[in-house]
């Protein structure tokens, strides 16, 4: 028995080491390894996540985390920071000591960190320096249809991948002359080539067959006709994969009109987080969809809109579905498949019955509500 616990205990180790690779883990080699991974995780320890609760309601919606990870017996410790600018607790040392957290975990989790309008001489916001500090330069959100929960579009499955290290949110902006305000938008061929391969890498891996580019090269020729370039070239090294190209604000009206034409679209930063939004509302808003964040060596879990719910804070009624199905694709990026969908089919089924919905969803359920029936779902056993 001890030479069985050792061979695991080695196994464990070796499986950690190449799972947390945060692009990686969606290449089909990793598949083998799940279960393995998952049964060794249960017996030899945990994982370790940084947890980054943010403004609004993200505090409310960890602890809906917390609580679902600890009825479903999830193995994951959470290494919780606190960093909000509106909260006063930002400083250099926290940005510090979340990137430290990182570096260790290679995983995190987080809630919106709300960015002031106010300028006090520090253009990039804090969730801006600590993206560009980890460099997570493409952003995924997956806008699916939830089964059961009928919205103007139904059946829709597209993703949006978003670069979001550069573009119009380069924190580059100078007044030239009194009332005069120059914003630079900046275009590199290394990033714009790297976010398509993401892209085509994406599409190649998860089995989609077309990749659409959206731009506005017809006004902007040289930096989105750069974009759009790389985009072409990156295109024929994927022959399988179809390509085309769309104008961002035709974009924005196919959506609305004719969203199942999409399969996946990759664009520069502001586009991104415009169409992320949009999306989102197709099938019923920033409360259901589920958006994650990755560089070569992190991987960051999220809500594809990023929105910090003021309005709901304290009052016991944000959706917890965005952020937990968040959570899923967190665990089935740490090759634990189980845990990941024993949650994931919980929510679901949650919102497929239809008794228990936030008020988003047109219902009058709380937010404890809604976890209790989650958790009421989960029907966790485990196999030695």
């Amino acid at each position: 028995m001890a030479a069985i616990r050792g061979v695991r205990a080695v196994a464990g180790a070796l499986l950690r080491a190449q799972g947390h690779g945060a692009w990686r883990t969606l290449s089909a080699s990793a598949a083998p390894q799940q279960t393995l991974r998952s049964q060794t995780e249960k017996h030899e320890g945990l994982f370790k996540v940084t947890m980054l609760p943010g403004d609004g309601v993200g505090p409310e919606l960890m602890h809906s985390v917390k609580e679902v990870f600890k009825a479903a017996g999830v193995p994951v410790e959470f290494d919780e920071h606190h960093l909000s600018e509106v909260q006063n607790m930002a400083s250099e040392e926290k940005l510090d000591e979340v990137v430290d957290s990182m570096k260790e975990s290679k995983v995190a989790i987080i809630g919106k960190i709300h960015t002031p309008m106010e300028y006090k001489g520090e253009l990039a916001s804090y969730d801006m320096r600590l993206r560009r500090k980890l460099d997570l330069f493409a952003n995924v959100v997956h806008v699916n249809s939830l089964p059961g929960f009928k919205t103007r579009h139904n059946n829709l499955d597209l993703v949006i991948i978003r670069e979001q290290t550069e573009g119009e949110y380069s924190s580059l902006e100078h007044e030239s002359v009194k009332g005069v305000i120059e914003c630079l938008k900046i275009i590199t061929r290394d990033k714009s080539q790297r976010i398509a391969k993401f892209a085509f890498d994406y599409a190649t891996k998860k089995g989609r067959s077309k990749v659409t580019a959206v731009h506005k090269a017809n006004i902007m020729k040289l930096g989105d006709g750069l974009f759009l370039q790389c985009c072409e070239e990156v295109a024929e090294l994927y022959p399988k994969i179809k390509f085309d190209t769309m104008i961002i604000d035709n974009c924005c009206m196919q959506l609305v009109q004719n969203p199942h034409q999409f399969d996946v679209l990759v664009m520069p930063n502001l586009y991104g987080n415009i169409i992320d939004n949009l999306a989102a509302g197709l099938v019923g808003g920033a409360g259901v969809v589920p958006g994650e964040s990755y560089s070569a060596e992190y991987a960051v879990f999220e809500m594809g809109a990023r929105h910090p719910f003021a309005q709901a804070v304290g009052r016991n009624i944000a959706n917890p579905t965005a952020m937990l199905l968040s959570a899923a694709n967190m665990l089935r990026h740490l090759n634990l498949e189980y845990h990941s969908n024993v949650i994931s089919d919980a929510v679901k089924r949650v919102i497929k019955v239809g008794k228990v919905r936030t008020r988003d969803m047109g219902g009058y359920s709380t937010t404890s509500d809604f976890i209790k029936s989650v958790t009421d779902n989960l029907h966790p056993h485990y196999s030695v």
